[in-house]
């Protein structure tokens, strides 16, 4: 199954630096909107929060953290890198996806410069998180819009993996 996922969507996945030959540099003409995440397990908020960022933009760019950054406890990330992003890549609204070499997706938005950044709805009350503010500035400073999608439905990956462990 792995094998038809990659030779069917493995178009969608590229580097960073193939990604911006793609799109160009901001500004651009065609709108580009960049969600990350670990994206572990796949779920119903996941789902929405990729649908909703779809309809902001033209373009929608799903970076994923490398498993060697991942630090949500034993076994994980449940499910590797490259199959992770082949899950992404293989829903009809995602345009690209890149597997980030970084802990943090900072780099990618200095170089990519999405027109947008959206973040999960639970990042969005109160006061933001650190993680969340540095995004926001490097966001800022370059003319770029966060936006924080509808949390209607909030589900975690990890609360799914640790219900499912005996």
């Amino acid at each position: 199954m792995t094998a038809e996922l990659f030779k069917k969507y493995s178009f969608k996945l590229k580097t960073q630096e193939e990604f911006i030959k793609i799109v160009g540099s901001f500004p651009r003409e065609n709108k580009v909107i960049l969600c990350h995440g670990v994206f572990d397990v796949v779920h119903p908020g996941h789902v929405r929060h990729l649908a909703y960022a779809k309809t902001k933009a033209d373009i929608l760019v799903a970076s994923i953290t490398a498993d060697r950054h991942i630090e949500k406890g034993i076994y994980r990330p449940h499910v590797p890198e490259h199959l992770r992003a082949l899950n992404l890549a293989a829903f009809e609204m995602v345009d690209y996806v890149i597997i980030d070499k970084n802990p943090k997706p900072l780099e990618n938005l200095e170089k990519i410069q999405p027109d947008y950044f959206a973040k999960g709805f639970e990042y969005s009350s109160g006061r933001l998180p650190e993680a969340t503010q540095e995004e926001a500035d490097i966001v800022e400073i370059y003319g770029g819009e966060m936006i924080f999608t509808p949390g209607d439905v909030i589900y975690s990956s990890s609360k799914f993996i640790e219900m499912s462990a005996p």
